[in-house]
């Protein structure tokens, strides 16, 4: 009757009355049936959904989601999939922290078993490292390398229980070697080195008999590339390494010719499919370097493998027959897999137009330390935070290299100490200047015009693409171990911390230390705006004189230790020496200490020279090589 009344007061209304109540209506009937349609159709995927999905933004769930999910719990129970099994150190992402709330298991449950590699091999291929606690940064940027290419299946061996531990708490896929390995660094040559080596070999033997193919490889490398679709291209290869090759035999991305491979195989880099062929050489290697242990493991693979070299597999792949005649083998190209020298001297990818695919640390000098300062330099070794933002902050300068000292005549070994010694003097100041802030120096680019290396040559390799001059790695010419080394301060002064010189424009620089940033720019003192203050110039300039001493620099720079980098202009004729000679001395010691030598000349024995720091306090000081035993020191 209500409604009926209502209709009635709505007919005899005015028509905007009527319109109004036209549209309520309809609207009612709409909503009604947008309503029931949504609840019949809850048993589609939108409940299953909500019911299985959680609120992006860590809330409750509405109440209405509640009763849905209820109203279907039936159905979804029928529906569901066993719970998940729990995921352990070898199957959860990498990086992937262990709860700290539990206990680490049992060290009998990290030894190396076909069900562990089975937990992280992918498409038949496991990728594998192993070190002491020593490379535990190298181990992480490797697997880091390996991270950002989108690879899982990959296992570091642990040589020893602290690494073990270390990179379990760290989330990383890690195994037990049983090698009980010394945690510092061994040294290349000594006989724990060589221990390492016979390890390598046995896990090679250990690994091959679970059926995968395995890739295997030195901590000191890393991967710039996957490596996986390369390998792909040559199925039937028993074994593919890499090499010391320092002249191409190839132009593009194919295996090296073997018939032109002189150098050695390098067994940094290589893989191995478990053939009986690759499973045969795995045997007789380990045989061999278990009889012998001063036997070197890559000599014994060169031996073993050279011992029948030829023919060719067939026309197109350039895998050859080696060792007992059935073993395929193809030689990885020196511009993609690259050597230490191809990358950081050559830089063969480049000059080709090649994508490389790793990089391994050879060819190096200063030690292990040599080998992180070239992947520093490259930006591509990772460091902790810290090392982007050290106390004290930045001291940067801009080298002046006269055009001629790069360019003019010949490259020789007399130009090219008089380039070094030209860049050392610089380097020389800004190291004292480094040492009065209490800053860290950022070295400069290092320019060279002749190669070194271990034995006599004529400047560069004949048949390599080094290009001169070229920008050389630091270790070239600094002991960069010894740079990096904590001396007596009582005997050699206050330490010196360094950097690579591509640290300025590492994107893991911090934003605080990109923003905070001081010019100065030095100039005659007497002339227009310098003189020894604090003012900077519109834009952020300090002019600062030249030939300033100890106190000067202490009372300018005081008010700027706020400020993370300070870079010079230059810093030539910027500093007269230190006024505590006692000061002095001990930096004069330090410094000494952290050049090396070049080598090596054809015509001499010794022919290496020596590297002098205060080589323009020697009058008539000439690059060559000692002349008699007596002379054979560095000149500290």
């Amino acid at each position: 009757m209500a409604l009926t009344k209502g209709c009635d007061e709505v007919v005899h209304s005015r028509p905007l009355f009527l319109t109004i109540y036209t549209f309520v209506v309809v609207g009612i009937v709409v909503s009604s049936l947008y309503i029931f349609s949504a609840l019949y159709s809850n048993n589609t995927s939108s409940v299953l959904s909500s019911f299985s999905s959680s609120s992006p933004s860590g809330e409750e769930p509405h109440l209405t989601d509640q009763i849905l999910n209820v109203s279907q719990s039936k159905t979804v129970h029928a529906v569901s999939s066993p719970p998940p099994e729990p995921q352990n150190v070898w199957t959860r992402p990498t990086f992937d922290v262990p709860p700290h709330n539990k206990k680490m298991p049992p060290l009998e449950s990290f030894r190396l078993t076909k069900e562990l590699v089975q937990q992280r091999v992918k498409d038949n291929i496991i990728i594998v490292t192993f070190g002491n606690y020593a490379f535990m940064d190298f181990i992480l940027t490797w697997v880091k390398h390996l991270t950002e290419l989108g690879l899982t299946n990959y296992l570091v061996g642990a040589m020893d229980t602290k690494l073990l531990e270390a990179l379990y708490w760290k989330g990383l896929p890690v195994f037990d070697m049983g090698s009980h390995m010394s945690t510092i660094d061994v040294g290349w040559g000594s006989p724990t080195f060589h221990k390492m080596g016979r390890e390598k070999v046995i896990l090679i033997n250990l690994m091959l008999p679970f059926g995968y193919e395995l890739l295997m490889c030195d901590t000191d490398m890393v991967w710039l590339k996957n490596p996986l679709p390369y390998i792909a291209h040559y199925p039937e290869a028993d074994v593919l390494t890499s090499s010391d090759q320092v002249i191409p035999t190839v132009v593009d991305d194919s295996l090296e010719v073997w018939e032109e491979v002189g150098a050695a195989y390098n067994i940094g880099i290589f893989h191995w499919r478990p053939t009986e062929s690759a499973k045969k050489l795995a045997k007789e290697w380990k045989e061999l370097l278990l009889s012998d242990e001063k036997i070197w493991d890559q000599n014994g693979f060169n031996d073993i493998v050279h011992r029948q070299l030829g023919p060719l597999v067939d026309e197109d792949s350039g895998l050859v027959y080696a060792y007992d005649g059935n073993l395929k083998l193809g030689i990885l190209p020196a511009s993609i897999f690259c050597s230490g020298h191809t990358y950081f001297v050559q830089a063969m990818h480049q000059q080709l137009r090649l994508e490389p695919y790793a990089v391994h640390t050879t060819f190096q000098y200063a030690g292990t330390a040599g080998k992180r300062h070239r992947l520093r330099e490259a930006m591509l070794f990772y460091d902790p935070p810290e090392y982007y933002n050290p106390p004290g902050g930045f001291l940067s300068f801009r080298p002046s290299i006269p055009k001629s000292l790069l360019l003019n005549g010949k490259h020789t070994v007399g130009s090219h100490f008089t380039l070094i010694n030209y860049q050392m003097k610089q380097i020389r100041t800004a190291l004292a200047i480094a040492s009065l802030l209490n800053r860290t120096l950022v070295m400069p680019p290092l320019w060279c015009r002749i190669d070194r290396l271990w034995f006599p040559h004529p400047g560069v390799l004949e048949g390599s693409m080094t290009r001169q001059p070229f920008i050389c790695p630091l270790d070239h010419v600094f002991e960069v171990n010894v740079m990096l080394k904590e001396l007596p301060e009582e005997e050699f002064g206050p330490k010196i911390d360094i950097r690579e010189y591509s640290i300025l424009e590492n994107s893991a620089l911090p934003a605080e230390v990109k923003k905070s940033w001081l010019d100065v720019q030095l100039c005659k003192e007497g002339t227009r705006d310098c003189n020894a203050s604090n003012n900077t110039t519109f834009g952020g300039v300090l002019k600062f004189p030249k030939h300033s001493n100890e106190e000067t620099f202490i009372e300018i720079f005081s008010s700027f230790k706020h400020v993370k980098v300070i870079q010079f202009s230059s810093v030539q004729d910027a500093f007269t020496g230190f006024t505590d000679k006692e000061r002095e001395q001990r930096f004069r010691k330090r410094v000494k200490h952290y050049v090396g030598i070049w080598c090596c000349v054809l015509d001499h024995t010794p022919g290496h020279i020596y590297y002098d720091m205060y080589w323009d306090e020697k009058p008539g000081w000439k690059p060559i090589p000692p002349q008699t035993s007596a002379d054979d020191h560095p000149p500290w």
